[in-house]
């Protein structure tokens, strides 16, 4: 299953509403990625975090260089796993 993202939404501090290609959507808390690589470090501030755009996978991105695999941001919204990742 090849996933991606169809439409993205702030919510608030490091939370987004995503919606995915699979008609599913949920939210994703993503603090902690935001917090343990360096090259997000310019997303701890909740402005800068909130001005994502979707690329060209289409997936989550920032101008600082920051993005997220639509598979992870899947399976964090969906609780469900992507076996051919595993």
């Amino acid at each position: 299953m090849i996933v991606n993202v169809q439409e993205a939404r702030y919510l608030h501090d490091y939370r987004v509403w995503l919606k995915f290609n699979t008609g599913e959507s949920g939210e994703v808390d993503l603090h902690d990625m935001i917090f343990k690589y360096k090259v997000a470090a310019p997303l701890r501030d909740a402005t800068q975090f909130a001005q994502f755009k979707l690329d060209a996978w289409p997936t989550l991105a920032w101008d600082c260089g920051f993005d997220v695999s639509p598979e992870t941001l899947y399976e964090r919204a969906t609780g469900k796993i992507i076996e051919w990742l595993q």
